[in-house]
């Protein structure tokens, strides 16, 4: 048996395939939409990719299925219940995929397990069909390590979050509670990720180890359990909206070795007031220093795709700022979160020194810098990007809490005349924030050099000292 562990740090996002030694065919589970090292690790074992399962209609990322099938003529499969308008295979509940010899080869069965979303499914993978039990189990987003799929996301509308958590209750006791301790589990995502609360760093476990560590999985009602899954879930973020609505429609296959026009910097600034999306991808220094007029910086060195993915509004075409390598990484990482609108990149970044007309510097504040701020300016506007969590721990005085993932539609809570100072737990979610902001018609916006951290060291240096 054969189950290899794709793990995308950067969208918490864990694939997988799945194979039989000695047939060499192959299942791909969720792929990402760069598909590359899959088509790699199956080369390099001479395995056929014959099916590409997903677990469910993904809210925070688009799959590499269509993909995958383009180039392996692999057949695309989901569950009974997927609301897809594309063509797939319909997996019921209980059905087995046999991937090698009947009785002695590697066996996938599929459990339908509603509740993350309706349609979701977890996929039992037994080492030889003959055994008693699976040796491991791709949950999917049903079982995270630590945590559940919350049950509020947009793939499960029409019903509500409580309707959705009965359901998952019942789908983890009846299909995945009542396996052996020793089954491992391969979730879906990790930590960092919005589809669970408390996700474990962790990528790998066994069921003995979860049902020990994991609040979700403690014998309690079903009350207790909607309770427990339900109270604390921050808002999706905004573009889970648009990936569900792609994800459900399908998308054209991501050809990774497109070219991305080469653009003038005056004629991106043209672009960006007629409504582009001009989004620089270098770091907050450089951008700092100096960028075009209307940019918003989400740098490549975080989680860039879904900030992107967060500031980027419906539809909206992008022009991408940074050197021709970061062009292609953001161009990349853009279409794992479904943004194919790249039109253009500026990539001749003495432009942003040369034409001084064209070009603005950030303002930014050191922790007492923004002290004084504070005291000092009247009609100051605080506002913290980070999430309710975070923003529960302790914020700057006056601070009102909108998540960057959600600014673009909290946006017309601010005054865009007045001064508004951006912070998070760092600066790099601030500065993308403020150069939103600014983007927007704001015109004085600053950010917190180095966020709350800064704010706190300065406070306690101020106390001890």
């Amino acid at each position: 048996m054969i189950v290899d562990q794709f793990y995308l740090g950067c969208l918490s996002q864990a694939s997988y395939l799945v194979a039989d030694e000695v047939s060499r065919r192959a299942v791909v589970v969720d792929p990402r939409r760069d598909v590359s090292e899959y088509l790699a690790a199956a080369q390099q074992r001479g395995l056929s990719i014959e099916l590409v399962v997903l677990t469910h209609v993904h809210a925070d990322f688009v799959p590499g299925h269509t993909e995958l099938a383009t180039l392996t003529g692999a057949v695309i499969a989901m569950g009974e219940a997927a609301p897809v308008s594309f063509p797939i295979r319909r997996l019921s509940d209980g059905e087995r995929i046999r991937l090698g010899d009947p009785d002695t080869g590697v066996m996938i069965e599929v459990l339908a397990t509603p509740g993350h979303t309706p349609e979701s499914i977890t996929l039992a993978v037994y080492e030889q069909a003959m055994d008693e039990a699976p040796a491991a189990v791709l949950t999917g987003d049903t079982l995270f390590l630590g945590d559940v799929g919350r049950p509020d996301l947009l793939g499960s509308a029409g019903r509500t979050a409580a309707d959705m958590a009965r359901e998952l209750y019942r789908s983890l006791r009846t299909k995945i509670l009542p396996l052996p301790d020793e089954v491992l589990i391969y979730p879906g995502h990790g930590a960092g990720s919005a589809c669970g609360k408390a996700l474990s760093t962790d990528t790998v476990s066994t069921l003995g180890v979860q049902r020990v560590v994991n609040y979700a999985l403690v014998p309690m009602t079903e009350d207790a359990f909607v309770t427990a899954v339900t109270e604390g879930l921050p808002d999706p973020p905004a573009y889970f909206s648009q990936e569900v609505a792609l994800n459900r429609a399908g998308h054209d296959a991501f050809d990774p070795a497109a070219t991305v026009a080469h653009i003038p910097a005056a004629e991106a600034v043209r672009h960006q007031q007629a409504g582009y999306l001009l989004l620089d991808v270098r770091d907050d220094q450089a951008f700092a220093a100096g960028h075009l007029r209307g940019a918003v910086n989400v740098g490549l060195s975080g989680r860039f795709a879904e900030y992107a993915a967060a500031v980027h509004a419906p539809d909206q075409p992008v022009i991408l700022v940074g050197t021709p390598a970061e062009v292609v990484e953001a161009r990349l990482r853009l279409a794992r979160v479904g943004v194919d609108a790249v039109t253009g990149a500026v990539t001749d970044l003495e432009a942003l020194i040369i034409q001084s007309e064209l070009t603005r510097t950030q303002s930014r504040l050191t922790a007492r810098q923004a002290a004084e701020c504070i005291a000092t300016v009247a009609d100051l506007q605080v506002v913290d990007v980070r999430g309710p969590g975070e923003f529960a721990g302790g914020t700057l005085p006056g601070a009102v809490n909108l998540p960057l993932p959600r600014l673009r539609e909290l946006m017309p809570a601010l005054d865009p005349a007045r001064p508004v100072l951006v912070h998070c737990a760092g600066g790099y979610r601030s500065i993308a924030a403020a150069s939103l902001l600014r983007a927007h018609g704001f015109t004085d916006v600053s950010d917190l050099i180095g966020g709350w951290h800064a704010w706190q060291t300065e406070r306690d240096g101020v106390t001890t000292g």
